[in-house]
């Protein structure tokens, strides 16, 4: 899931592209939130996580990062290992 700004098609801010063309490169199907259209989840996310800033990206509900995690993870291969694991049941 990536709370972010504008959808995966229209990301409203480079940060929100950067992570957004990440996951795509990694070949994964996501779910996103357009925090621009919903004032309180973007407010409330920030205060769940305890991080500042949007996109924020989670997996199996923990929060992972934003953009400058994601992009280092990325970088070092640690996000497609990330992604690519099975569920835990």
């Amino acid at each position: 899931m990536v709370y972010m700004k504008g959808n995966p098609t229209v990301p409203m801010c480079g940060f929100s592209a950067q992570v957004v063309g990440f996951l795509k490169a990694e070949g994964i199907d996501f779910s996103s939130v357009n925090v621009l259209d919903y004032p309180s989840i973007r407010e409330g996310i920030k205060k769940f996580s305890q991080w500042p800033t949007i996109p924020q990206v989670y997996v199996d509900g923990e929060f992972i990062g934003g953009c400058d995690i994601i992009t280092e993870m990325h970088n070092s291969g640690e996000l497609g290992d990330l992604l690519k694991k099975e569920p835990e049941k």
